[in-house]
């Protein structure tokens, strides 16, 4: 990718934040957002398109190497110094060392302070009881297991679990790279590696107690380890049991990102290129992930599927209807067959004042997603054109089947919920932004017209819902 082309893109999309967030604040004068949140933005979106524009067309001609030791220690840096930074902006914010709209943070670390201490004074088998009563499901313990961990051996300090978070998210660019250089070509893998490390949300949740990071490390871990075995055909111990340990980790943080992880693999063993198996290995090896499955039905894991069906999808329109009676408007717009055609989109940038703190907090990280967004989708319809699909049929059948459960259920307007997709959506605009071409260009500045309304337009609803316009 050319330099010019790759700086045309940063200013485009610079300027396109700008402009809609000088809109909104005089078209909706008194909700603007205050200066702080305004800063965290301008700066979040600066972070990236500045860091990618300038450090890639440095580091693009090093030797392998030398690339990913630049990649690697300048994320771990960066992640390092906000981790210890953030816990006192929180503190002297908030008045403790959490994000914003803390909730789930303080339970986790309460619980493993409290677990921790157990463990120290021996009584593991209220550990268990605890487990057993006081989680929400399986998907609830893995995190509060790993902090337990790391509390019993480290005190329980706040600071410790974060720098952890630091350095899976810098190892995390190097993954990033892998996946991309097998998935399409040693240019992509390098502009998707750089975009990772400038990321802004992938180092702001390195600074808060709750489980993203370990999720996103995980499973894109998890998927170029699958990616690795199949394309590798090296069929060892380890080379085996690495991908299948990852994904039952991912199950004791997240049920449906690990669903999603062996379903791509289907997908990945039935389309992928020819040369990754026979016919015969193919057979036999999803018949045997189909066993496995249904054994899966018969654990506490299939009983939380269950759960979260009921309670993630079934209840949907019952949450709906409570949200109207509150005096809510607009909710039914929150509905799926809305908000599905927006998967890699969603949830668009808050820019008004009438929002969660941490959500406007990472207003420009949210806009960030809604710039690439465009690119994940190109990414789909290149990857068509060029008959290179079978190549992304792994993570594209994991990042479509995720988004697709996250859209169908109340996470569609969840940030968090989408963060697990965000690796992915970087790996393929990568692969799009290193293909364009000139009807390309015209469809891109299309969209920026049409997020430019878009963002006018949602954060309208918010505070029309509320009734405040």
């Amino acid at each position: 990718m050319s330099t010019k082309l790759l700086r045309h893109l940063s200013i485009i999309g610079t300027g396109v934040y700008l402009l809609t967030l000088a809109v909104i604040s005089l078209a909706f004068r008194d909700h603007a957002l205050q200066a702080k949140w305004m800063l965290w933005g301008i700066g979040e979106m600066l972070f990236f398109f500045v860091g990618v524009s300038v450090f890639y067309p440095l580091w693009k001609t090093d030797d392998r190497k030398r690339f990913l030791l630049k990649v690697f220690f300048t994320a771990l840096g960066i992640r390092a110094l906000y981790a210890f930074l953030i816990c006192y902006y929180y503190y002297y914010q908030t008045g403790v060392a959490f994000e914003y709209n803390a909730g789930d943070s303080l339970h986790y670390h309460k619980a493993a302070v409290l677990l921790a201490d157990c463990l120290h004074e021996g009584h593991v088998k209220y550990i268990f009881q605890f487990l057993n009563a006081y989680t929400m499901g399986f998907s609830d313990q893995g995190y509060t297991l790993w902090l337990t961990f790391i509390y019993s051996i480290f005190g329980p300090s706040l600071l410790t679990p974060r720098l952890f978070k630091a350095l899976m998210s810098a190892y995390l660019c190097v993954v990033v790279y892998k996946l991309a250089e097998r998935t399409f070509s040693e240019r992509v893998a390098r502009l998707a590696a750089v975009m990772c490390l400038f990321s802004p949300i992938l180092v702001q949740i390195c600074g808060m107690h709750t489980k993203e990071m370990e999720l996103v490390f995980l499973s894109v871990l998890a998927l170029e380890r699958i990616d690795f075995l199949l394309r590798s055909k090296k069929y060892t111990f380890w080379n085996i049991f690495f991908p299948i340990l990852l994904t039952t980790l991912i199950f004791g943080l997240r049920t449906i990102t690990s669903m999603c992880l062996i379903f791509a693999l289907f997908v990945f063993i039935f389309f992928g290129p020819n040369s990754l198996m026979t016919k015969k290995g193919k057979i036999i090896t999803v018949a045997s992930m189909v066993v496995l499955f249904f054994a899966f039905l018969l654990t506490p894991i299939g009983s939380e599927m269950k759960i979260v069906y009921r309670l993630k999808f079934s209840d949907w329109n019952y949450k709906v209807n409570l949200a109207e009676k509150e005096g809510f408007k607009h909710t039914r717009l929150m509905h799926p067959a809305y908000l599905a055609p927006g998967a890699f989109v969603v949830p668009l940038a808050p820019l008004v004042e009438e929002a969660p703190n941490h959500n406007k907090m990472i207003n420009g990280s949210t806009y960030v997603k809604n710039f690439l967004g465009f690119f994940a989708m190109l990414a789909i319809v290149i990857a068509f054109r060029q008959k290179k699909w079978r190549n992304f049929s792994l993570i594209g059948a994991y990042i479509l089947s995720y988004l697709t459960i996250i859209m169908l259920s109340f996470a569609a307007n969840s940030e968090r919920y989408h963060q697990p997709a965000i690796p992915i959506i970087i790996i393929m605009s990568a692969y799009a932004m290193t293909r364009l071409r000139r009807k390309d260009m015209r469809l891109f500045y299309v969209y920026c017209a049409l997020l430019f309304v878009a963002l006018l337009a949602w954060n309208w609803l918010k505070l029309s819902a509320r009734g405040l316009v």
